[in-house]
């Protein structure tokens, strides 16, 4: 095996790996989203307010780096 190969089956390897502990992440994020809004549902969706507009300021910033702006 080269080593394009090999960076190439290094990189997919780590990206497999984010991709499984991502789908065990998110699990945690729903059932902490649960807990939030069925105990304080006005301030849980004030900081969902919250992190939505940043995950738009950070969506943008990623728009111009991939040249799609």
């Amino acid at each position: 095996m080269d080593k394009m190969q090999k960076d190439t089956a290094y990189y997919m390897d780590l990206i497999d790996q984010i991709e499984a502990i991502r789908g065990k992440n998110n699990k945690n994020w729903m059932d902490l989203l649960r807990l939030a809004f069925k105990h304080a549902p006005a301030e849980a969706g004030a900081i969902m307010a919250e992190i939505y507009q940043m995950d738009g300021d950070i969506s943008s910033l990623a728009r111009k780096l991939s040249g799609k702006e």
